[in-house]
């Protein structure tokens, strides 16, 4: 296995996490207040015993760059993970598909000239012992092996839906069909791709110079890779994610792999994680999700004098550095360095790092981005007509979401960052929304959002 090279592919804009992606890519969302998501792949990597992993990046790659560079240096001569942004090696395109961004790093994986090649999604929560499926993998000698894992029937549409024989020999792949094929005995759920692989690196790169000279092709594991070497033959498995275990978890603990794609996945997961029994388990500590280590006080909870008598907290997760001084915060889930004032309510809310919460205000499944102020009195998620009039992203459960560096006053039209602004109007994801709001929001005068965060400061400490 240390002839194994890791690949994680990192460059997905993440278009249905608007507006949390437009300024970063996916896998540098934040992530249950401290983390980015691509905090857990690597940490299943590094937790496996591996320590040569490429990282490869292209859409709006600075947050993530910065965040891997400044935290996940490793100190050994022949270990390292290293970022490779997009570098138009073998032609004037940038990745063209999953597959094309392995292939256009073929470099790499011929200069390590490694047995086998690790190629993993760098945007879901898991926890995943990458270890026992190398083994596997090499033990029954497959050219392919895919992580499989069980979803719900309607979700499958999703995600690469896969049929196996009584081998677990994959006879059957269809990338996001629109009418999944049940397993076998149970019509409620579909096998599907996780969108982790292991190859023989001789049979990937054969069958990434075959794809590339398609010009039909999506260039795209899922489309094209895996269903031609079915096809054609190959050894191609699954390997049951089902089966893994987490070296220091429970004896019954469930794996746990939660796709965050959409607004509404990311949203669930994160609340997951603040229930009373945790699915994602992050107290094992043989098993570490390592993030940025930061240099923050303790989190403070604060029990103002005057008509606010109490700090009562519910099943919530407060992070280092904050303060919170509400009246009420239940089931919610608080960031780095936020300062949540005397006699809010929080329910049901997830704030990135550097939030400031003003007296009063009261928050119903919100998400604000990191560096948002709301001002005292503000209401958000109690009236969804009045919410649909002011705030241009609204999920269709209900779920407010704000991009970064957003004040929200009491009334009347929020105030955009100004660089967050120009980029939300000219994503073809939201360009069409904002148009629609476009008389009902401002821009900040100031040239750029502010990069410092909005959270406590001492000349803030008292009642605002």
């Amino acid at each position: 296995m240390k002839k194994t090279l890791a690949m994680v592919m990192a460059g997905g804009k993440g278009s249905r996490l608007v507006p949390l992606t437009c300024h970063r890519a996916k896998p540098a969302v934040p992530f249950g207040g401290r983390y980015r998501i691509i905090d857990f792949v690597l940490s299943n990597f590094i937790n496996s015993g591996y320590r040569n992993v490429y990282v490869l990046s292209q859409y709006m790659a600075s947050s993530l760059i910065s965040h891997l560079n400044r935290n996940w240096n490793l100190t050994g001569i022949t270990e390292n993970i290293e970022v490779v942004p997009a570098q138009m090696r073998v032609g004037e395109h940038w990745y063209r598909g999953t597959a094309d961004s392995i292939y256009q790093n073929l470099n790499l994986i011929r200069d390590f000239k490694p047995g086998h090649v690790a190629i993993f999604g760098g945007d879901h929560i898991y926890k995943f012992a990458i270890d026992q499926m190398d083994r596997i993998h090499q033990e029954s000698n497959a050219d392919l092996t895919v992580a499989a894992f069980p979803v719900p029937i309607e979700e499958a549409h999703q995600f690469g839906v896969i049929q196996v024989n009584t081998q677990n020999k994959i006879i059957g792949f269809q990338e996001k069909p629109q009418n999944p094929a049940p397993m076998p005995g149970n019509p409620t759920k579909a096998l599907v791709s996780m969108g982790n692989y292991f190859f023989k690196s001789n049979v990937l790169e054969e069958a990434l110079l075959q794809d590339a000279e398609n010009p039909n092709s999506k260039h795209d594991f899922g489309h094209n890779i895996i269903p031609k070497l079915v096809q054609e033959g190959a050894d191609v498995r699954i390997y049951d994610f089902s089966t893994n275990v987490i070296p220091g978890d429970p004896e019954h603990a469930s794996p746990y792999w939660r796709d965050v794609g959409t607004i509404e996945s990311y949203f669930q997961a994160n609340m997951e994680l603040r229930s009373a029994l945790p699915a994602l388990n992050m107290y094992n500590r043989q098993w570490r999700i390592r993030t940025a280590q930061r240099d923050y006080p303790p989190a403070r909870f604060v029990k103002h004098a005057g008509d606010f008598t109490s700090v009562d907290i519910i099943d919530s997760l407060v992070c280092e550095g904050s303060i919170v001084s509400c009246d009420q915060m239940i089931q919610s889930l608080i960031g780095y360095d936020c300062f949540i004032h005397a006699g809010s309510l929080l329910k049901q809310s997830i704030l990135f790092s550097g939030c400031d919460i003003g007296t009063k205000s009261q928050l119903n499944r919100v998400i604000l981005d990191k560096n948002c102020t709301v001002a005292s009195g503000t209401i958000i998620g109690e009236d969804r007509e009045k919410d649909e009039e002011r705030f241009p992203f609204i999920t269709p459960s209900g779920i407010v979401v704000f991009p970064k560096g957003t004040h929200v006053p009491a009334e009347g039209p929020i105030e955009f960052s100004h660089d967050m602004a120009f980029l939300l109007e000219n994503d073809k994801s939201t360009k069409d929304i904002m148009k629609q709001y476009k008389d009902r929001y401002i821009v900040a005068d100031r040239n750029k959002h502010s990069h410092d965060s909005a959270g406590p400061r001492y000349r803030k400490f008292g009642p605002k």
